[in-house]
């Protein structure tokens, strides 16, 4: 079976579920921070894995990971059937399907803004602006993330769109003008 059918069935579920409830944006900050958790340590994956760990402490563990309350019962019930089901192994593809729907239902477009130095605010009112112009109705998730190395300008990434505006760029093109 394909391994992304099953953890976007689970998301779908869970997603149904918060929608009855009126949790949905808890789990998606849930789902983001263990994405996150789980992109900050590779060793989160080994310990979920492995057969040896028992499942009460995976279950602490990925609340933990996620943040999670007491106060936060559909996730903790959604974890518990993970368990019982065999598929806490794949709560990491879970997790990122249910970010993907979540994102959807909620036009929700996550924008990430890559410059070689922080921006001052009035540029980065001024990418905002022209952000949401291209966004049209839609909520944005923004984030910055300096990277020297594109030497100067700014890459803006939408979801799966890329706007390349960076030095390094500009002299990649140049580098292939010249050598044509």
């Amino acid at each position: 079976m394909n391994e992304g059918l099953i953890p976007r069935r689970y998301a779908k579920a869970l997603f149904k579920v918060d929608s009855v409830r009126n949790s949905a944006n808890r789990s998606y900050e849930l789902m983001k921070q263990l994405c996150d958790a789980f992109n900050a340590n590779g060793q989160l994956a080994d310990v979920v894995n492995n057969p040896f760990v028992d499942n009460t402490d995976k279950l602490a563990l990925l609340s933990s990971a996620a943040g999670a309350q007491a106060r936060d019962n559909t996730f903790a019930d959604f974890l518990q059937l993970l368990v019982e089901n065999r598929r806490v192994g794949i709560i990491l593809p879970i997790a990122m399907a249910y970010i993907d729907i979540f994102r959807k239902a909620n036009n929700v477009r996550c924008v990430e803004v890559v410059a070689a130095a922080q921006p001052d605010a009035p540029t980065l009112d001024r990418i905002k602006a022209v952000i949401d112009n291209c966004i049209g109705d839609a909520s944005m998730e923004f984030s910055i993330r300096i990277d020297p190395s594109i030497i100067g300008g700014f890459i803006i990434n939408i979801d799966n769109e890329c706007l390349d505006a960076s030095i390094r760029n500009r002299f990649k093109e140049m580098r292939l003008t010249l050598l044509n």
